[in-house]
């Protein structure tokens, strides 16, 4: 399958690691020119020398906080700047906040929302401009966490709820320049965090069994890869999903009970 992708310009928030980095290196594989943003400087710093191991090919790299409206501007200004147009948008900047609601801390509500809600809207509306002439595309990771939250999931199942709304809302209004805007709700995928956890609980497994108990209630019965997470958000702003905007893609294994 041909994606179109050989020339396209492509900016990632959080693309220094996990699902993010993995996207960036599978877009340059695929002939995108590619920009990441992280708030580590080290972090960017070894994702682009692993993508050049693995490619032969330099991303450019922007230290931003994606909390930081003037940030999210700079990373989008900085972007045109280096490669002249702008076509994709990944706003897969985030991190994992769940806790029962009377234990959330009035100020984590805030960081939760400017980070997943917030952050997305900034850089969208600042990219905007450069896509409306060119049409392009736009996908922002959240959670399936936000279509069917559980017990002890917030705040991320409420920011990651709004995040959705948007999506399907901007898809609307956006169309008409023929810019597709899609989410993919992320389930149990294998992390730094997961790992962890892995580490500290259950040493004694490797990891497809550890893989596999974690994975119990889930269908396909295992953690996720980042790759299959990449592939999907790969496939979803190439031009193979030229009719594909307003749309929620779960890459959950099954395990979520709505579509």
């Amino acid at each position: 399958m041909h994606l179109g992708l050989t020339g396209k310009v492509a900016m990632i928030t959080g693309g220094s690691k996990g699902i993010g980095l993995q996207t960036a290196l599978q877009l340059v594989r695929e002939g995108a020119q590619v920009s990441i943003c992280a708030r580590d400087a080290v972090g960017l710093e070894q994702a682009k020398n692993f993508i050049y191991k693995e490619t032969g090919q330099d991303v450019f790299t922007v230290v931003a906080d994606m909390t930081n409206k003037a940030d999210c501007a700079r990373f989008v200004a900085e972007t045109v700047t280096h490669f002249g147009q702008l076509d994709i948008l990944i706003n897969n900047a985030g991190s994992a906040a769940a806790q029962p609601f009377d234990e959330v801390l009035e100020d984590r509500w805030e960081q939760d929302v400017a980070l997943k809600v917030f952050a997305a809207i900034h850089t969208m509306r600042v990219a905007l401009p450069h896509m409306k002439t060119r049409g392009g595309a736009i996908v922002n990771v959240t959670a399936i966490a936000g279509k069917t939250p559980e017990a002890s999931s917030l705040p991320t199942s409420m920011s990651r709820a709004a995040g959705q709304a948007l999506v399907n809302a901007a898809s609307k209004d956006l169309g008409k320049y023929n810019i597709r805007v899609n989410t993919v709700c992320i389930g149990l995928i294998r992390s730094a965090q997961i790992e962890q956890i892995w580490e500290q609980s259950h040493p004694e497994l490797t990891w497809d069994e550890f893989s596999a108990k974690m994975g119990e209630d889930i269908p396909l019965g295992r953690i996720g890869h980042t790759e299959e997470a990449a592939n999907v958000i790969t496939f979803l702003v190439s031009d193979a999903a030229s009719y594909v905007s307003g749309t929620a893609v779960n890459i959950d294994g099954g395990r979520a009970p709505s579509l």
